[in-house]
């Protein structure tokens, strides 16, 4: 029987600046190139930048990508880098 994997986040630091921009170190685990993982963002202005998460130079695939931007954004709008 084949086990299916699936795309996987956890966040492992995050620090927000007196400048109120906030960066928050990843690992993943792309399901799609079996592959894990280690990245970070910041968050300027409630968006999410980075080029792990940019469509032109990540180096997931696109699926994860979105996700991991996706999931992100998610947790910072809930509170879970404050």
């Amino acid at each position: 029987m084949r086990q299916e994997h699936r795309h996987t986040l956890s966040a492992i630091d995050f620090e927000t600046t007196v400048h109120h921009t906030t960066f928050v170190k990843f690992t993943s685990f792309d399901a799609v190139l079996g592959k894990n993982i280690e990245g970070e963002v910041k968050f300027v202005g409630g968006m999410p930048y980075g080029d792990i998460i940019h469509p032109e130079r990540s180096t997931l695939s696109s699926e994860c990508r979105q996700f991991v931007r996706e999931l992100l954004l998610k947790k910072y709008n809930g509170g879970e880098f404050s």
